[in-house]
């Protein structure tokens, strides 16, 4: 995922400098809702979650990430990505690049 990291310079990777779960990775996109994200991952074939594990169908921000220090904004446009042992480097350059595809339509859409 180093090709999400470099391209997608305002894309906060939550919990990169502290010791996590080597198959998990939350990223959040400021102004870029986890739903749509979600739904738009999910066109490209790629399952990813938006908020909390234990809080789904739920639209606010997860209590985890505003404790973490994150704001509302940031926190509603977290998703995460979880790998499996299946999961190839074909699987995950296939996810970075219609992420980042994605990625690119939001922000010509915003400026």
């Amino acid at each position: 995922l180093n090709l999400i990291a470099e391209r997608a310079n305002k894309t906060i990777f939550v919990g990169k400098d502290v010791p996590r779960l080597p198959n998990t990775l939350c990223l959040a996109t400021p102004g870029w809702k986890g739903e749509t994200q979600v739904m738009q991952m999910d066109l490209a074939g790629f399952a990813v979650s938006a908020g909390s594990a234990c809080s789904s169908g739920k639209l606010r921000p997860s209590r985890v990430l505003t404790a973490m220090g994150l704001g509302d904004e940031v926190a509603s446009s977290a998703i995460r990505v979880s790998m499996g042992p299946g999961t190839t480097e074909e699987d995950v350059r296939r996810f970075a690049e219609s992420w980042l595809a994605a990625e690119t339509k939001f922000r010509a859409r915003t400026g």
